[in-house]
């Protein structure tokens, strides 16, 4: 899918790559609940994850910064005890974190029609979840590239929309799972790119061409993390 350079012929470390996520989880959290709208500095985050309270935001808000970090210390304890992969129990497990008390049910697949705000493209029926689950888990099986593997989850699982919501934050953490267990750095879609992500989600659900979004995902790496895997 990607043409590959030398710019991304990376050396695998599990340890390392951990370790990194763990260090940048407050940045992980505050881009991915600015990305969703929600209006929080980095210093309100940091506060919140400590366990004190932050005056001016809803409590729903402050609830997802949590669920933020509470997902991150399930996808490394999942890592750790080797139980993570791109699995519907995986997937409803971390959705159970992820998306507590914002979806209409959490840890489920949905059991209604969704739609896609912006978009005329419609996700699939939720009869036709779980077939199209078994199938995207051989399509994500199949492809040999671990950036274009963990890249394709993420994509795939925003536009099937398997939840009632929390799609776009569970198919990064998914991603990022992916990527973590195979040893590689993560990947964090920064607010400051909010409108071109925006923009290139728009025209991937229309499209389901994935090429736009996989270059701009592997944009978002930087360049120093990606040295301390050479």
């Amino acid at each position: 899918m990607f043409i590959q350079d030398k710019h991304w012929n990376m050396i695998p470390n599990k340890r390392l790559a951990k370790y990194l996520a763990i260090r940048e989880v407050p940045s992980l959290v505050y881009e991915a609940v600015n990305l969703e709208g929600v209006a929080m500095t980095l210093p309100e985050i940091q506060t919140i994850l400590d366990g004190i309270t932050v005056g001016g935001h809803k409590i729903s808000d402050q609830n997802m910064v949590i669920n933020q970090a509470d997902t991150w210390k399930l996808i490394f304890k999942l890592i750790d005890e080797n139980k993570f992969g791109f699995k519907k129990n995986i997937a409803l497990e971390l959705h159970k974190t992820a998306g507590k008390e914002e979806a209409f049910e959490w840890g489920v697949f949905r059991s209604g029609n969704v739609f896609i705000s912006g978009s005329d493209y419609e996700p699939p029926p939720p009869e036709k979840l779980d077939e199209i689950w078994l199938k995207t888990e051989l399509e994500i099986d199949s492809i040999f590239d671990v950036y274009d593997k963990a890249i394709s989850a993420f994509l795939k699982m925003a536009r099937i929309q398997f939840f009632w919501d929390v799609n776009k934050r569970m198919g990064r953490f998914m991603m990022n799972g992916i990527l973590l267990n195979e040893g590689y750095p993560i990947i964090n879609v920064p607010v400051k790119r909010q409108l071109e992500f925006n923009k290139l989600m728009l025209e991937f659900y229309s499209s389901n061409n994935m090429e736009a979004m996989n270059m701009f995902l592997r944009s978002c790496i930087n360049d120093k993390i990606i040295a301390n895997f050479k």
